[in-house]
């Protein structure tokens, strides 16, 4: 073996030449899988592309040491150089949200929330969170969650659909519900939710009952940390957030939390929940903090605002309806019904592929269909806009759309389709071969 290429290991830069040589199969398919990334559209809304940066440290020679604990209070030997990197991890990102305190070490999301509510909850305290079928996630308290079961999750919903500002979160039920419930937490936040979400409306209604107020940031903390997206973090108790979605960092979790919250969040996460720490992914989590504190990512925030709402005008200039009826964030959620009322998510999810169109089918609001069927897709703008698209790739893509579910008995069109995709993703390739990427280098200027 050469000693560039034992380099490359051991920083984690470039293995493949050595994965390919011992494991012609997963290599096979780890190619197959960069090949359909960088050859069709990205729109899943939690979805992004990682930096060359961020790649390299979660496969980097980090992922060999084991790190229970926190920096300085570790129970095993040999972590100076780890505690100094997860300690770099938690700076960047007090600094970044400027939060009290920041715990890095949640797995995901999930974790994450999971682990708020063990340190702020007993089993079977009441919650407030938006209900499943109406954007909210399955750790707000869904029944096949374990959320669920541990605790008194009661629902708040949105708005009736109207032709102005309908299928918002309705506020004067979340009032009346916190009233009545008297709930312990109330969490903010969803997953499939098209527009901003107001932080100081939650918090006046958790003050006026005494409850405390999580704020899931999942999706749009890349918003927020761009300065495109209200902040909650001086409002909110507890603020749970992914690193992979918006922000463009590793698959990951993380929670930011006032300071008298802090030991109780730390002791949850460990021991109350894991075990060692992934410190190679926490290293590519700090990567993508200080990428996330440039101009070019403020930047890129407007340009993802700026793409999915465009790419909702000319939605709906195609016949189709937005939940909403549009967007101030980095998604667009479709109702199907107006465009074909016999086309189901789940088959305009399969035909879109077919093309080179990813994305993820979706209940709306009130769906009468089954959750696996559904009447809706969800859309989002994050990694195309990382690819390097702009307003113009947007209209083509919400086109590219319409003809597809339009024309999706005809092979001969889908085909022509397909082939218009192709060339689409080779103009605007996500890791392209050379020392630049579009991440950074197209917000320039």
């Amino acid at each position: 073996m050469s000693d560039t290429l034992k380099n490359s290991i051991a920083t984690g830069s470039n293995a493949l030449s050595y994965l390919e040589s011992v494991d012609g199969e997963i290599y096979g398919f780890m190619s197959e899988e960069l090949d359909r990334q960088r050859r069709t559209l990205q729109l899943i809304a939690s979805e992004n592309f990682a930096s060359p940066a961020v790649l390299a440290m979660t496969g980097s020679a980090l992922t060999n040491k084991y790190a229970e604990g926190y920096p300085q209070r570790r129970y095993y030997g040999g972590n100076q150089i780890i505690d100094a990197v997860e300690e770099i991890a938690r700076s960047r990102a007090k600094e970044l949200f400027k939060a009290d305190h920041v715990n890095v070490q949640p797995h995901s999301g999930s974790s994450a929330n999971l682990a708020v509510y063990q340190a702020l909850l007993n089993p079977g305290d009441t919650v407030l969170a938006m209900r499943l079928d109406q954007g909210g996630h399955l750790t707000h308290g869904a029944p096949a969650s374990v959320t669920g079961k541990m605790y008194n999750f009661q629902p708040y919903g949105l708005t009736p659909r109207s032709p102005e500002n309908g299928e918002r979160i309705d506020f004067d039920y979340l009032r009346a519900l916190a009233k009545s419930s008297h709930p312990k937490l109330i969490v903010a936040g969803a997953t499939a939710y098209p527009r901003e979400i107001d932080p100081l409306m939650f918090k006046e209604i958790a003050d006026e009952v005494g409850a405390l107020l999580m704020f899931d940031s999942a999706h749009p903390m890349g918003l927020i940390a761009a300065g495109v997206h209200a902040s909650p973090i001086e409002l909110a108790d507890v603020v749970t957030f992914t690193t992979h979605k918006t922000l463009r960092g590793p698959r990951g979790g993380a929670i930011l939390c006032k300071e008298p919250f802090a030991k109780k969040i730390d002791s949850a996460v460990f021991p109350g929940l894991q075990g060692g720490p992934l410190e190679h992914v926490i290293a590519a989590k700090a990567v993508a903090f200080k990428e996330a504190q440039t101009q070019n990512f403020a930047r890129y925030g407007a340009q993802i605002k700026e793409n999915a709402s465009v790419l909702g005008e000319t939605l709906i200039a195609e016949g189709f309806r937005l939940v909403s009826n549009g967007t101030d964030n980095h998604l667009v959620l479709v109702d199907l019904r107006d465009f074909d009322s016999d086309l189901d998510g789940k088959t305009a999810q399969e035909v879109l592929d077919s093309v080179g169109i990813t994305c993820n089918r979706n209940q709306i609001p009130d769906d009468p269909r089954k959750p696996l069927i559904t009447s809706g897709l969800r859309l989002g703008t994050a990694a195309m806009t990382t690819a390097g698209m702009k307003v113009a790739q947007m209209r083509q893509v919400a086109k590219l759309i319409a003809n597809t579910l339009r024309h999706r008995n005809d092979e001969n069109e889908l085909k022509l389709i397909k082939g218009e995709v192709a060339e689409l993703c080779i103009e605007f390739d996500p890791y392209p071969s050379g020392d630049t990427w579009p991440g950074m280098d197209c917000f320039k200027g």
